[in-house]
């Protein structure tokens, strides 16, 4: 699969299933996988982080200093 192609349903569904990808069950690991918010591993319960794509760190982190600079803000 070339760089600008998309996987298709099946590569994603077989990622999605393979144990390999999920760190201690729960943190998503997959280098092939581009995308920044992946299912969570019970689709329904939203999505998560590719922990092995910078693009997807780097998002989370911003969400988080966000989150924590609004609640320094804030009024207590």
């Amino acid at each position: 699969m070339s760089q600008k192609e998309k996987p298709g349903k099946d590569t994603i569904e077989k990622w999605h299933k393979d144990p390999n990808n999920w760190k201690l069950g729960i943190f998503y690991y997959n280098k092939e996988d581009k995308r920044i918010l992946p299912p969570k591993r019970m689709a329904w319960a939203g999505w998560t982080v590719n922990f092995a794509n910078s693009i997807s760190v780097a998002v989370f982190l911003i969400v988080i200093i966000i989150i924590i600079g609004i609640s320094l803000i804030l009024p207590k």
